[in-house]
């Protein structure tokens, strides 16, 4: 037996994962800028928060294939796109501008380094991540879903609903084999000017999986799969599981090196394992209360920018504390990072997200009602 065949236009909790998210980011940040051994179990379990990037990978492949798997029509795309771009665009590009400007460390950028990073392309150049923004790395990833988007509304979307769920399974099994294509593994490599290819946006297709398979199930849940996911506490202990064996030295390298193909592989298969536990219980069985609360969603709100600004924060709380880099002080550095990063995200939510968002709406409203206007 099935529940009701419909979708809830808003689905609150997932709102307030976005929060859990980015301060699962912020965690795994803090823990590597300090130096937390990541051989002690926290440590091994906080390098490896950086999983909640997935996360945020499934969450935005559910919600958007939701709504866009069906789109075909030119004009129906053409205000995805623009939605997409006011989306994100008017606070990263502050912030990008921002960091180049202000912070120290990135000082030293190039001129093709500063375009990298304005145009969201910084994954795809040797020298693309920069101080203050290598995180944005995975929002120039996530950039190269929105556009692969259409493609596959236009592509798989015409396809019955079985179809496109084994489709897009298919995609996800046969991406994994990416890390051992030959112009993959000839990089990095800074000296002949190849950049880390391991990393571009077909090497996560399972990440987006996650979150367009449970799209695609959102509306035929059966019973007893709702009971199953909503034992909540199974599915937080596996993600942390997940998350403390992907941590291990045997499970692949810790810190900065670069993995091998079957590390990188193992990698990829322990975030999407990461993200299901994550991700598919509050979007198929929604209904936390903690999460759908005030303060989550109000943090929910802010979370885009709390991931924009929090490195550059973090940088800010080293000196202000009177440490190094990687000598300690976890608590304190965390502590400093918070207070900082979440006033600027909710000034950043206010003042560049909500206006980019109306002005988009507004575009997106006069070219329908002309469109609608007879000749």
């Amino acid at each position: 037996m099935s529940v009701p065949s419909y979708k809830q236009r808003r689905l609150p909790g997932l709102e307030g994962l976005r929060a859990v998210a980015a301060f699962g980011v912020v965690l795994t940040h803090v823990a590597f800028q300090t130096g937390l051994d990541p051989r002690s179990v926290v440590g091994s379990v906080l390098a490896r928060f950086d999983f909640f990037v997935p996360v945020f990978f499934a969450l935005s492949a559910f919600l958007l294939w939701r709504n866009h798997h069906d789109d075909h029509a030119p004009a129906t795309i053409g205000r995805y796109l623009l939605n997409r771009t006011g989306r994100i665009m008017p606070a990263y590009l502050v912030c990008v501008v921002a960091v180049i400007l202000l912070l120290p460390e990135a000082s030293q950028m190039g001129g093709r380094q500063i375009l990298a990073n304005l145009t969201l392309t910084q994954v795809y150049f040797v020298d693309g991540l920069a101080p203050g923004l290598t995180h944005l790395w995975s929002l120039s990833v996530e950039v190269g879903f929105y556009l692969a988007l259409p493609l596959l509304a236009l592509t798989l979307g015409r396809l019955p609903r079985r179809a496109r769920i084994l489709a897009i399974l298919g995609l996800a099994i046969l991406s994994l084999g990416w890390a051992w294509l030959p112009f993959v593994m000839a990089g990095p490599d800074a000296e002949t000017g190849i950049s880390n290819r391991q990393i571009w946006p077909v090497a996560y297709a399972p990440w987006f999986a996650v979150g367009m398979i449970a799209a695609e199930m959102s509306d035929r849940v059966p019973a007893w799969v709702r009971r199953v996911l909503e034992v909540r506490w199974v599915w937080w202990w596996l993600a942390l599981a997940t998350a403390w064996v992907a941590g291990q030295e045997w499970f692949g390298p810790v810190g900065l090196a670069h993995p091998e193909p079957a590390e990188f592989m193992r990698r990829v298969l322990a975030g999407t394992v990461f993200a299901f536990a994550i991700v598919v219980p509050e979007a198929l069985a929604p209904g936390s209360r903690w999460l759908a609360g005030p303060v989550m969603q109000t943090l929910g709100r802010w979370s885009y920018s709390i991931f924009l600004w929090h490195v550059a924060m973090l940088s800010l709380a080293f000196p202000l504390l009177g440490l190094n880099y990687f000598s300690g002080g976890f608590w304190p550095v965390l502590a400093v990072t918070l207070v900082l990063t979440v006033p600027v995200a909710a000034a950043s939510h206010v003042f560049l997200e909500e206006p980019g968002r109306r002005l988009i709406r507004a575009a997106t409203s006069r070219r329908a009602r002309a469109a609608e206007s007879p000749a």
